[in-house]
């Protein structure tokens, strides 16, 4: 089945902003992305954690 133009279904954002339509991706070693994904949460967590690692840049 597909989705209809301007259909309200589908995943959206846990806060206010909506996301980047562009996702940002980058490599890991063997068997981390298993392990990752085993993590509740991963997501937000690893959201969270880039949000901090740039604010520290910033200091």
């Amino acid at each position: 089945m597909t989705f209809k133009k301007n259909h309200k279904l589908g995943a959206l954002p846990f806060n206010d902003e909506p996301f980047d339509t562009s996702p940002v991706c980058f490599k890991v070693k063997k068997g981390v992305k298993d392990k990752l994904k085993a993590v509740p949460g991963w997501q937000e967590r690893l959201r969270e954690t880039v949000d901090k690692l740039i604010e520290s840049i910033g200091e």
